[in-house]
């Protein structure tokens, strides 16, 4: 299975579109088989599902995503696993013994609404 970890620096991103990449992690029988980094595309309506679909990814893990994105990798088949917050490694690592589990995004529905593409920030909770 290839996994996309939305990733700022070594943590799970809080918000999946905005991050600077994605961790692509292929992960058979428990094991970590690849691991690399692909950049962000850009943030813009219906972009990145399509670009971590033609990736081959089965499943996205982030912190924050809205529901108009969660929809449209819906529609590609690729799970959604939001309210992460930890290391990618932590991410890993979970992933591959079946304990990471998903939970209320980070993000405030209709964050994004009415901002577009130029929005340059999320409005998930900020250390």
């Amino acid at each position: 299975m290839l996994i996309a970890i939305a990733t700022d620096n070594e943590s799970v991103s809080p918000h999946f579109g905005r991050c600077q990449g994605y961790t692509l992690v292929r992960i058979e029988g428990g094991k970590v088989i690849k691991r690399e980094l692909a950049a962000n595309p850009g943030h813009a309506p219906g972009a990145i599902p399509e670009f971590l679909h033609k990736k081959g990814a089965e499943k996205v893990v982030c912190g924050g995503i809205g529901a108009r994105a969660a929809e449209l990798f819906c529609r590609y088949g690729i799970e959604v696993l939001a309210g992460i917050d930890c290391s990618v490694d932590t991410a890993v690592n979970k992933l591959a013994s079946g304990a990471l589990k998903g939970a209320e995004s980070l993000c405030s529905p209709g964050a994004g609404r009415g901002f577009g593409v130029e929005k340059t920030v999320c409005d998930h909770p900020h250390d």
